[in-house]
């Protein structure tokens, strides 16, 4: 027979759990409304792909320029890893423990860069404005405080973190393929046309090793927080 205690802990992990689907949901619903909004509004024209001339490029172009994005990619990231909590908190496996950490150091990283560095480079009106502070801004927040809320922890390990970066390094790879078939760059400063290779790459390293300190903060941190969710109590 349970105690008082264990009672009212009991209560409180249920509580609390059902506080991290929630959380999740959410997150996983702000990530969905800014991608899908802002696709919509790239096929119709209204949003950045739109050409410094007024062109529009093809809708197939735009879609894949789109998804070239570091920021598309590590929302789409954060919105299945937080769908997959929303149904079940303390979920775990060797592959969803990778797209976890990518989609925390990536949304991390998303976050900051955007804040910093390219938060001028377009003006944006309207309904763009509204899903550019979704995916950069709001999304980053509630991943960041989610997982700093409700884990689930532990998680990260070294070769967790190692197999990881397989990711943004082939992002920087098929980034530079893509812009010498295109002419086209995503972010400003990988930018081969203006900036050369020689600069470009020492960019995507100076990234990756930003990625790489991040990851390796949530790595730290994932071994000094509180286990999340905690274990189920004993009856």
């Amino acid at each position: 027979m349970t105690s008082g205690r264990q009672y009212a802990d009991r209560m409180g992990l249920v509580g609390n759990r059902r506080l991290a689907t929630v959380w999740h949901a959410v997150t996983f619903a702000v990530v969905a409304v800014g991608l899908i909004w802002q696709l919509v509004l790239i096929m119709q024209g209204v949003n950045v792909l739109v050409l410094p001339n007024g062109a529009l490029p093809s809708i197939a172009t735009r879609v894949l320029r789109y998804v070239s994005y570091f920021t598309v990619e590590s929302n789409l990231l954060v919105g299945f890893t937080a769908a997959t909590l929303a149904w079940h908190p303390d979920h775990d496996g060797r592959l969803w423990r990778v797209l976890r950490i990518e989609a925390l150091f990536g949304i991390t990283v998303t976050g900051v860069v955007y804040s910093t560095l390219l938060r001028g480079v377009v003006d944006l009106h309207g309904a763009s404005a509204v899903t550019n502070a979704l995916v950069h801004y709001v999304a980053p927040m509630m991943a960041v405080i989610g997982w700093l809320l409700f884990g689930p922890r532990p998680r990260i390990t070294e070769n967790t973190l190692v197999v990881s970066l397989v990711w943004p390094a082939a992002y920087v790879v098929y980034t530079l393929i893509h812009g010498a078939a295109s002419k086209w760059y995503p972010y400003p400063f990988v930018d081969v046309t203006k900036h050369g290779y020689v600069d470009v790459l020492r960019n995507g390293v100076g990234l990756n090793v930003l990625l790489v300190g991040v990851g390796a903060l949530f790595m730290w941190l994932d071994h000094k927080l509180p286990v999340a969710p905690r274990p189920e109590l004993a009856t």
